[in-house]
């Protein structure tokens, strides 16, 4: 049976203030027994406390990130150059999972750089099958660009077979699929589904006076800025539809994120969308 847990993602700013083992067991107290690691430093001393986590809390760590590589500047582990240090940090956390967040940067405007990271990605994946791990890529928006009438996704997906899915269903949405077909689609591929919703906002009070002062080009920018991350079952999605399908699909984990919270606490967000999965019926699955 699936479950459903947290993109640590959101937590990373508590992460930073109160450390691992106090932040997961804030989620814990919400209700929440699972946790996908990522924008987390991997030090020692947050893999001890992850570590602890799990033990004290009965904290299920879903997966763990990686990027294949590391543009210069940016954080997080690479594959590449830190394959040896993320294979321990899964081996002490009893994770199986790694997942690969989004396209290099440089390969989103290059057919042909993302067949050399799907190739590259592939080869990083027989190497973590030798040691019992299983690879994943996360969508955005942004693989669902056609190149000769097929979506950048299945092309990723046929180029690196080895290579498995973790599908967000909000950024399918903004990339103009409907997410239960979609997770259909690669049924055979998802292990990880990430709950996040799709909400149509209220124009500001300062779209108007924008308007009104003649800025046309300041109305247009909060007109097109209304489409926004929601808690789970604040938006639009079909969630009942996503869950079944998912649960279909023998996904592993469920896991609820958001990329914005517009001023709200992230403990509070993580609330909400529990009670809202909750009054759906799906307790069963925290």
């Amino acid at each position: 049976m699936a479950k459903i847990g947290v993109q640590a993602m959101m937590l990373k700013d508590s992460f930073a203030e109160v450390g691992a083992f106090e932040t997961l067991r804030k989620i814990s107290e919400i209700g929440y027994s699972a946790v996908e690691i990522s924008q987390i430093p991997m030090t020692e001393e947050n893999v001890a406390e992850l570590a602890r986590a799990r033990d004290e809390l009965g904290m299920d760590i879903a997966s763990l990130s990686a990027n294949l590589t590391i543009a210069p500047g940016m954080p997080g582990e690479s594959l590449t150059t830190g394959f040896d240090k993320i294979v321990a940090d899964a081996t002490a956390l009893d994770v199986s999972m790694i997942r690969i967040g989004m396209l290099p940067f440089d390969a989103m405007g290059s057919l042909d750089k993302v067949l050399e990271f799907c190739d590259a990605t592939n080869d990083a994946a027989a190497r973590l099958a030798e040691h019992g791990i299983s690879l994943y890529y996360h969508n955005h928006h942004i693989e669902f660009a056609k190149y000769d009438g097929k979506h950048l996704l299945d092309i990723i997906a046929d180029r690196a077979p080895l290579l498995g899915l973790e599908l967000d269903v909000h950024w399918i949405q903004r990339g103009g699929l409907d997410p239960v077909s979609t997770i259909a689609k690669y049924s055979d591929r998802v292990a990880m589904v990430h709950l996040k919703d799709y909400r149509i906002g209220s124009m500001p009070a300062s779209a108007f006076e924008s308007l009104a002062a003649g800025d046309f080009p300041a109305f247009m920018t909060a007109f097109t800025g209304v489409v926004q991350f929601a808690e789970v079952g604040e938006g639009n999605l079909d969630f009942r539809g996503i869950i079944e399908q998912s649960l279909a699909s023998d996904a592993k984990y469920l896991l609820v994120e958001q990329d914005d919270l517009y001023g709200r606490d992230v403990f509070d967000c993580l609330a909400t969308s529990r009670a809202n999965l909750i009054a759906l019926g799906y307790e069963n699955l925290f």
